[in-house]
């Protein structure tokens, strides 16, 4: 049985990792007042100026961000994540950076610490720098520290070769985490020594076509850590769970599917002091509980 880390009265403590999963709707109260950390997330808002395709309504993106900003007032996270793809692709890098101009002056608007990951669609013309210097952020996987939890945010955004995503230079079925980046994520995770939560954009849990092609390495490594709580992903624009080697692995839904703010997807997680995590979901999103 993997030993996990959980804290009491401020302290870390090592107990056992038996989980048990309760998936609850309309879970009230995302601000706990138990809680030692607390974050909102967004993923997949797919922002771009151009008609709907399908189910995808890119330019309504805006008025949900605004909705989501109104909801992210009232629970008060410490900070924000966004999972991934918060532009959608465009045909040439001028076009791909006035969607970033436009929803990142939309995103300015929500007074938090942010965080992004990296999406296949941000950097599909864009370059990684590119991409970054327009969210004004250094790294495209780093970790932090809050409230006496270790976050981790990764990038997928590499072929199988090693190089990394962009000017169209890639399959989207075929997202990586290289060899460097996992082997600082291994040292990472030693030097942390605290309950740790992983932000991914391509799923982890899944070896379909939405999937890290190297998963099982990745896992593996988090596994070992025996620190690891729960890993948040996008990328399939769904609700899912599932719990592999005793982590939690939660798929959210994008916010770029449906039509009117009702179609909205986000929400706001607590972690409390016994390792518990509390995830209430607005509107699409759905909401669970694992103590």
């Amino acid at each position: 049985m993997l030993r996990r880390l959980f804290l009491k009265d401020g302290s870390l403590l090592l107990v056992g990792s038996a989980v048990a999963l309760q998936n609850l709707t309309g879970i009230a109260g995302a601000a706990d007042a138990e809680a030692i950390v607390r974050f909102s997330m967004i993923t997949d808002l797919h922002y771009a100026d151009k008609p709907p395709a399908g189910s995808r309504h890119y330019r309504e993106t805006i008025a949900k961000l605004e909705q989501a900003t109104a909801q992210f007032e009232k629970d008060k996270p410490d900070f924000l994540v966004c999972l991934g793809d918060l532009i959608d692709a465009a045909a040439d890098v001028k076009t791909e950076l006035g969607y970033l101009t436009r929803i990142t002056k939309e995103m300015a608007n929500i007074k938090l610490a942010k965080h992004y990951v990296l999406g296949n669609h941000c950097v599909d013309t864009l370059t990684k720098k590119e991409f970054l210097d327009g969210v004004e952020q250094e790294k495209s996987y780093y970790s932090f520290d809050k409230g006496n939890v270790h976050f981790v945010v990764l990038d997928a955004c590499f072929r199988s070769d090693g190089v990394p995503y962009q000017r169209k230079n890639f399959v989207w079925t075929d997202p990586n985490v290289p060899a460097a980046e996992l082997q600082w994520l291994k040292q990472d995770l030693a030097n942390a020594d605290k309950p740790t939560i992983v932000f991914a954009h391509q799923r982890l849990d899944n070896a379909g076509s939405h999937g890290i092609k190297n998963a099982v390495e990745v896992r593996k490594v988090l596994e070992e850590s025996g620190q690891v709580l729960a890993v948040f992903q996008g990328h399939s624009h769904q609700n899912e769970h599932k719990v592999i080697g005793e982590i939690h692995y939660c798929t959210l839904v994008a916010m770029v599917e449906g039509s009117l703010e009702a179609s909205n997807g986000c929400s706001t997680a607590s972690v409390l002091a016994d390792g518990t995590i509390r995830l209430t979901g607005f509107r699409k999103q759905a909401s669970y509980a694992w103590e």
